[in-house]
């Protein structure tokens, strides 16, 4: 199964409390924070509420 790396690149100050929940739903904390994730569709869609927040790679 593929994964997904997701790195923050900005901070979720002045964005909503579900952008700020989807962020730490990720596990995401802080700045140049990395995880890597399932590529499932839960996930896509958290990544996807936070998508101008993160930088997302494909891993194999």
């Amino acid at each position: 199964m593929a994964q997904l790396k997701v790195t923050q690149t900005r901070s979720p100050i002045g964005g909503t409390k579900e952008q700020r929940a989807s962020l730490r739903s990720l596990g995401l904390k802080r700045i140049g924070h990395v995880i890597v994730k399932d590529d499932r569709p839960e996930f896509r869609g958290m990544i996807y509420a936070v998508r101008h927040l993160v930088t997302v790679e494909e891993v194999d």
